[in-house]
């Protein structure tokens, strides 16, 4: 790719139709393997058709964050170039199909999800944990902090929205690590939604809580997964706080790889997504956000979730093929 087409403008208008085609063919690719118990054959199947949808978009793209290091994953790995080559330099945040169990088992929220940005504009996390913290729109910038205890949190939430700390929702992973940090919450009196797989939809959640009846989410999940659920908040709304965790000096050699030089660093929602996103997001199994995909006889229908932070539009298509 030259110089000229890394440059040229990121017009995500024109873009965003072409992305939502890149989540859709994923998750149609993934459909056949629904409750079959494959996770891996599932989420190959999404991989191979989100890189040739991709590249058939003029873009130069570059992955950053993918499906694991170049040496851990054939196909949409970290720094793989994508598109035609001839378009605007962009950074791509992708997950082909989140929730692999989820989709393997028939379970409710698995998604296919992707965002793109102008080149530069997304924090390159490492393949490691991050403690995350997420609000909805419409509340006090900081009402929460990754510093304030589990039940400080829903208490200063609570407080913000006017309503007794019984009256929150959380939604966490339901992992071993985050046992305390559930009985903790539960003390204040408030309730847990707790999800076995797909943390970008926990956190996308958190901005439609009128719909999804969640309020917050906390804990720790993959890196990865909050510069994705970052860019859904910077189209819908919201707050989200990561810091990234390290359990060894490999994962601390991969955050000096990718740039990271502060590894105390708290990152706000703007950190880790610096400019304008688009964010497209298509239901795989039926869920709270997105139905999952339809079949009757001799079609099958997806939902797609498209967004645009710079005008704040919200769109959910559906997209309608013959089998």
């Amino acid at each position: 790719m030259t110089a000229k087409d890394t440059q040229a403008i990121f017009e995500d208008r024109m873009l965003s139709l072409g992305l939502a085609r890149v989540a859709e063919q994923a998750a149609l690719a993934s459909a056949p393997l629904i409750g079959r118990g494959d996770e891996k054959a599932a989420d190959q199947a999404a991989v191979n058709a989100m890189r040739e949808q991709l590249n058939l978009l003029d873009i130069a793209g570059v992955v950053v964050i993918g499906e694991g290091e170049r040496d851990e994953a054939p196909m949409l790995f970290i720094g793989e170039e994508v598109g035609t080559g001839n378009g605007p330099g962009v950074d791509i945040a992708l997950d082909p199909l989140e929730g692999t169990t989820l989709t393997a088992k028939d379970m409710p929220n698995a998604l296919t999800v992707i965002a793109m940005g102008p080149r530069g504009s997304m924090l390159h996390a490492p393949d490691t944990y991050m403690d995350k913290l997420a609000v909805g729109p419409g509340l006090p910038e900081g009402v929460v902090t990754l510093d304030m205890n589990p039940s400080q949190r829903v208490e200063a939430l609570a407080t913000a929205k006017g309503c007794k700390p019984s009256d929150i929702t959380v939604c966490i992973l339901e992992r071993p690590r985050h046992e305390t940090m559930i009985a903790e919450v539960r003390g204040t009196g408030a309730a847990i939604r707790l999800i076995t797989d797909g943390d970008v939809a926990g956190v996308m959640h958190c901005a439609e809580s009128e719909i999804t009846g969640i309020d917050m989410y906390m804990g720790s999940g993959g890196a990865p997964e909050g510069v994705l659920a970052a860019s859904a908040l910077k189209c819908m709304g919201g707050q989200i706080y990561g810091r990234l965790l390290f359990r060894n000096d490999d994962e601390k050699a991969r955050a000096a790889k990718a740039g990271i030089t502060d590894l105390d660093r708290i990152y706000s929602r703007d950190e880790m997504v610096t400019q304008d996103v688009i964010f497209a997001a298509t239901g795989v199994t039926g869920g709270t956000l997105l139905p999952g995909i339809k079949r009757t006889p001799g079609w099958v229908e997806t939902t797609t979730l498209l967004m645009r932070s710079k005008t704040g539009s919200v769109r959910r298509m559906q997209y309608r093929t013959p089998v």
